[in-house]
């Protein structure tokens, strides 16, 4: 029998910890063992990239480099680069007693973050040969530098830096970096410590057996490094602007679609080099992560473009991505596509010529069609089945959430799903709004998605917890502090969750 896993999809960003934001060190650690002794076989994680503007993972200023925030304030201390009392003058813990995980202040890590980085940096030895070599390999040159000029420009968007510097000057380049070698040389710390925390956090996870699922953002923000570094990669005007911005177009879910604003690439320019930087990208990734996740995969099929200044997406056009062109020597590479919005025969061409997993949303399987091809029982083993993914409502949120009809539909076709696979769901017609039954159909829906065919089952903590709206992650086109913020409670991860999944994951021979 083919090997088939069951993880859990938890943002290291949502670990409990007592400086504002999940980390690398000791919950992450723990986590681990949770997952362990729960059988589960992967970790997915949300980007890892520093966040930009709204604080999204999926709008980064370096598509390759590290969340300073993530780095674990214990460690510094341990490493003696900084004080408890320093890590608690410059804490980013927020009071949310209305929620047991409290929230991210992203706002507050802006502030506080890095300046104690910069202390902890004011300690560390500069000479250290491991760290020489790492600035020495040269792969945050580019990051680090953008970085020192955007917070020598009071951290405004490159679009408003000086002009000498958003085009890159030579000589204006030169004498910044010569005025800011120690600025530069920080942004380099921290990529260094990010990533040296990363592999041994790692490398604790596959000695117990658990594997680490990346996700990929298609897109890079306007205000990032590679614009800045490599516009001729972007679809730019001559004065480096977006002429036209990434989005998806109207659909069921949103009558204005959504803009993301993203720069497009300019395919026909890297296919010239055969996409080399598509491959280092991917090559990076996979060096980090056992398995890559790449975000809107129809983008390579074809790409939705919403001229800049436009509110909404409305109006668009869909112009052709590189296609198989871009991964015909990456076939047997480890990576998930996530295929999800407006499909048409292009995208289910490109998936069956990659042979990538894809990806099956539950949420969406219950509508009465016996043909739906989220229904567990219409799954290949080529897949990976989720509740929902960081854009969905939590499971029971999406419950309570619909009408008496729908919900009534939803139950009916439940039972008839479950009786496919020889289990029961029973739901009385007069009771449909009981909180009981709504907990157990979501702990059926778990159920069959194990006993599923698909090679991956990935389900959001949130959903393991039965957790509603407050635990959401992200709601797709707003702008909030509730976005990218939640955080489970230390107390969550009972030994009664741990043994359930472990007897689901053996059950299913996950």
């Amino acid at each position: 029998m083919k090997e088939r896993f069951a993880g859990v999809l938890l943002p290291v960003t949502a670990l409990p910890s007592p400086y504002g934001v999940g980390s690398f060190g000791k919950e992450a650690r723990r986590f681990v063992d949770f997952l362990a002794r729960s059988g589960q076989k992967i970790w997915q994680v949300l980007p890892l990239v520093p966040t930009g503007y709204g604080d999204s993972p999926y709008s980064s200023s370096c598509a390759t480099a590290g969340s300073p925030y993530l780095i674990d304030i214990d460690t510094l201390i341990a490493e003696g680069l900084i004080t408890p009392k320093e890590a608690e003058e410059y804490s980013c813990e927020v009071d949310t007693p209305e929620h047991s995980g409290g929230r991210v202040s992203y706002e507050a890590l802006f502030y506080r973050r890095i300046p104690l980085l910069k202390i902890a940096f004011s300690h560390f030895d500069k000479s250290s040969p491991d760290f020489l070599a790492f600035v020495e390999r040269g792969d945050f040159v580019d990051f680090s530098l953008f970085m020192a000029l955007k917070e020598s420009h009071s951290w405004q968007a490159l679009s408003r830096w000086d002009i000498r510097y958003r085009k890159r000057d030579p000589e204006a380049i030169a004498e910044f970096v010569s005025e800011n070698e120690e600025l530069i040389l920080f942004w380099q710390f921290t990529q260094y410590e990010f990533f040296r925390q990363w592999q041994a956090l790692k490398a604790y996870a596959n000695e117990r057996g658990v594997q680490i699922m990346g996700d990929m953002p298609l897109y890079v923000s306007e205000d990032s490094a590679e614009v800045w570094a490599h516009p001729e990669l972007f679809l730019l005007d001559g004065e480096g602007f977006p002429a036209e911005v990434a989005g998806v177009p109207p659909d069921y879910f949103s009558e204005d679609g959504q803009l993301w604003g993203n720069p497009l690439y300019n395919w026909e320019r890297m296919r010239e080099d055969g996409y080399a930087w598509w491959t280092d990208r991917l090559k990076r990734a996979l060096s980090m992560y056992d398995v890559v996740r790449i975000d809107h995969f129809r983008g390579f099929d074809r790409f939705y473009a919403i001229p800049a200044g436009n509110t909404n997406a409305r109006i668009g056009k869909w112009y052709d991505g590189p296609k198989e062109a871009l991964f015909e020597d990456k076939l047997d590479w480890r990576i998930v596509a996530e295929d999800l919005g407006v499909l048409d025969e292009g995208v289910y061409r490109l998936m069956r010529n990659t042979g990538y997993p894809r990806m099956k949303i539950l949420e969406f399987a219950f509508d009465g069609n016996p043909e739906h091809e989220f229904k567990p029982s219409n799954y290949d083993e080529n897949c990976v089945a989720y509740t929902g993914t960081h854009d969905n409502a939590t499971f029971i949120e999406f419950i309570r959430d619909m009408g008496d009809k729908q919900r009534k539909i939803f139950y009916t076709d439940l039972a008839a799903e479950c009786r496919k696979f020889g289990i029961s769901f029973r739901w009385n017609p007069s009771r449909i709004d009981s909180e009981r039954t709504m907990q157990r159909a979501r702990r059926t829906v778990i159920r069959i998605a194990y006993l599923s065919r698909a090679k991956y089952v990935i389900l959001p903590l949130q959903d393991l917890l039965g957790l509603g709206g407050e635990a959401r992650m992200n709601l797709p086109g707003t702008l909030g502090v509730q976005n990218w913020s939640w955080r489970y409670g230390s107390d969550m991860l009972t030994d009664g969750l741990a043994a359930e999944l472990s007897e689901l994951a053996e059950l299913a021979k996950r």
